[in-house]
């Protein structure tokens, strides 16, 4: 009988920001990007990727989760997300690069991605700084009319952009 020793995957970090904003609300967008958490919830725990989740809503971002394994301890959270308030995305974007950066140091061998959801209603902003690791941009805008402005964000963040029409297609 001969053993094999199993390679050790490269530990991995899933770094989520949702906006959760009040024009989320508007068209499902936020029910159906939920639906999607779910979905990519339960792919992190099946890959045993670590997540951190950072909320943009109200008066400022908050982090639910730093950094932990992936588990069914999510979806209470996932049914409790709402939306509400301003979208103070772009303070949570630079929280989060700020995060990442320090857990790159205290984990340099841990691979990290992001994954922003977003209708891109934000009134106005400076030029935003990519993040330290590859980032996808998933538009939630629903609106008939849309103003296309998470494109202009997922540009600036050098994030690859999906919109969360095509997502569902392809589930």
């Amino acid at each position: 009988m001969a053993w094999q020793q199993r390679q050790a995957q490269q530990p991995e970090l899933w770094l989520v920001i949702v906006d959760a904003s009040a024009s989320t609300r508007r068209h499902q967008a936020l029910a159906q990007t939920k639906g999607l958490l779910a979905q990519l919830f339960d792919q992190a725990y099946r890959q045993r990727a670590r997540l951190a989740l950072l909320t943009a809503s109200g008066r400022g971002p908050q982090w639910q989760r730093h950094g932990l394994k992936a588990s069914a301890a999510l979806q209470p959270w996932l049914h409790a997300l709402g939306a509400g308030g301003g979208t103070p995305l772009i303070a949570a974007l630079e929280q989060a690069r700020d995060w990442l950066q320090l857990r790159r140091k205290r984990h340099p061998h841990e691979l990290q991605r992001c994954l922003v959801f977003t209708d891109g209603r934000l009134q106005h902003w400076q030029s935003v700084l990519p993040m330290p690791c590859a980032t996808c941009l998933v538009d939630m805008e629903l609106a008939p009319v849309r103003l296309g402005r998470a494109q202009l964000l997922a540009a600036q963040l050098q994030a690859d952009y999906q919109h969360i029409d095509r997502l569902k297609r392809l589930n």
